[in-house]
């Protein structure tokens, strides 16, 4: 507990404490939060739009098992809520560069859209001409139809499929393709029920000059037989240790368990001088309602939120 100034304080004393406050009560899950939300749970978010601010970044998956013509329609459907929707791409799964043109011209003329999420995409040939993300952001198509910010994946416990050394250089071949095509980049990560992890991971990445905004993922509210079979597509670590700090019960697949543990591990151990620009970003494995229910609670219990001004 950071004690309460006196009047007796010398003012040097007063600044260190001020400062100490500063940085113990740093970061909220409400400020700046975005979600994800799939082309069919697009409709869904009609029935809570006056429970988010306008502005709110709301992420459409690329899905295999989606049309184009559905990642269009959500895209509008969420910008005419007053979202902003952020959809994502898919690169190995374009089966030509005329196919990338028609999604950024649609979600352009239909849904204003000025931020994507550019990823390499899981499946294992490439089904047109772009090996990964990197190749589809060379391409200059993406300032052309109106994008401004280029969203890139971040991987606190690594890729199953891709080394260290050589997740970490793509990273920073993507964030200075960016930069040199004059847009603004941030990071979006896959999700970890690990907030020691994260913090690891954030520390990490400052330390190697990476300074741009992340997006740390978050799964909502969900049943552990959901959240275990997501982790493994994913290829998320889930020990029993970490899934019982979480909040399950290991003895019961069925049990319910939100991310309070995780926001309050990591608000524990969070500095902005330390681990930088941090926003939330959550996934609704267990539907978006209960993800609206959860955050609604969050605004209660902690009205009201502490905002930090990053310069």
């Amino acid at each position: 507990m950071v004690p309460i100034p006196t009047s007796e304080a010398k003012p040097t004393e007063m600044m260190k404490m001020s400062e100490e406050m500063t940085e113990e009560m740093t970061w909220s899950c409400l400020e700046g939060l975005s979600m994800e939300a799939t082309a069919k749970e697009a409709a869904n978010l009609a029935a809570s739009a006056s429970r988010f601010a306008p502005g709110t970044i709301v992420a459409i998956p690329f899905l295999p098992n989606e049309s184009d013509d559905d990642r269009l329609q959500a895209a509008a459907a969420i910008r005419a809520l007053h979202y902003n929707p952020m959809p994502h791409i898919a690169a190995r799964r374009l089966p030509s560069r005329q196919a990338l043109e028609r999604l950024l011209a649609g979600w352009a003329s239909m849904a204003h859209v000025d931020r994507l999420l550019v990823l390499a995409g899981d499946c294992g040939k490439p089904e047109g001409p772009f090996e990964d993300a990197l190749a589809v952001i060379k391409t200059g198509l993406l300032a052309e139809y109106g994008i401004r910010h280029v969203v890139i994946s971040g991987y606190p416990e690594g890729h199953p499929k891709i080394p260290p050394q050589a997740l970490v250089q793509a990273m920073r071949d993507k964030l200075r393709a960016v930069d040199e095509l004059g847009l603004n980049a941030e990071i979006a990560t896959q999700f970890c029920f690990s907030a020691e992890q994260v913090l690891v991971w954030l520390a990490q990445l400052r330390d190697s000059g990476i300074t741009v905004p992340v997006r740390l993922g978050i799964p909502g509210p969900a049943n552990m037989r959901t959240l275990l079979r997501y982790a493994a597509v994913c290829g998320v670590g889930a020990s029993a240790s970490v899934l019982a700090r979480y909040g399950f019960s290991l003895t019961r697949l069925r049990s319910h368990a939100g991310p309070d543990q995780f926001v309050s591990d990591f608000l524990g151990g969070f500095t902005p001088s330390r681990h930088g620009e941090v926003f939330a970003h959550f996934y609704p494995f267990g539907g978006i309602s209960g993800l609206f229910s959860w955050l609604d609670r969050q605004r209660f219990i902690h009205a009201p939120a502490v905002k930090v001004k990053f310069s």
